[in-house]
């Protein structure tokens, strides 16, 4: 169907006015397949995406996904990974699980499988896979202590970026939905002026609180509804 790019750019130079709240940039894609608007009796699960090689999304960044896609007023009904995989057990284990969405349609024929799914409640599997890590980083930051004084002096920065994918499956038709990734940089320092003065950028927390909100646009259908031209405009990038 239509795939959506959100960015957000700030410009940046190592300076202590740039420092005060740190420099991040952050990016949100949307890719839809399916209509998506979810019901009230329905719910979602995160999972941690099955890796061949390298390392799933972390437990903490699935949780924080997931209580920000509930959100306070609950108005998408969530289940947590244990909750799910344990009334689904084995069936969606990391050596079980399907690898396609086709995949659910074979599995719902087995005995007992359809009524679990069914009483779990779940409609929508986010098969979420990423991660954050270092990428640069540079300065020289010398910490001392002596007989009543003791401090910090020089400059370091680091640059982190965090980078996750969630892949929907919806398990009632067993296809693919869709899928919604974000990509956020960000460079922290400490200055070391006596006191050490760190400014973390906080690139996980913001990717969390990125993605969480793109998912809860993709289940209320809300982006199903933007008209064409504002669909232009934003994968042109204008505002």
């Amino acid at each position: 169907m239509h795939g959506l790019g959100f960015g957000s750019h700030c410009s940046c130079a190592f300076a202590v006015v740039f420092l005060v709240s740190g420099c991040m940039q952050a990016r949100v894609d949307e890719s839809r397949e399916l209509h998506t608007r979810i019901q009230k009796d329905e719910a979602v699960v995160i999972l941690a995406k099955p890796q061949v090689e390298g390392a799933s999304a972390e437990d903490p960044f699935m949780h924080c996904v997931a209580a920000g896609l509930g959100g306070r007023d609950g108005a998408i009904a969530t289940r947590t990974d244990e909750q799910f995989t344990d009334a689904l057990f084995p069936w969606f284990e990391p050596g079980t699980a399907p690898t396609k969405p086709e995949g659910v349609a074979t599995l719902l024929t087995r005995p007992g499988v359809a009524e679990r799914v069914a009483a779990s409640g779940v409609r929508y599997v986010v098969w979420l896979e990423g991660g954050t890590q270092k990428t640069d980083g540079g300065g020289s930051l010398a910490c001392g202590a002596s007989p009543g004084v003791a401090g910090c002096i020089g400059f370091g920065w680091w640059e982190k970026e965090a980078n996750y994918e969630a892949t929907i499956w919806d398990l009632k038709k067993a296809k693919s939905a869709g899928s919604v990734g974000t990509s956020v940089t960000g460079t922290s320092a400490v200055i070391g002026a006596v006191v050490p003065l760190p400014f973390i950028a906080r690139v996980q927390g913001t990717a969390c609180n990125r993605m969480a909100s793109q998912l809860r646009t993709f289940f209320t259908g809300s982006d199903d509804e933007v008209p064409a031209r504002a669909i232009a405009q934003v994968k042109t990038g204008r505002k």
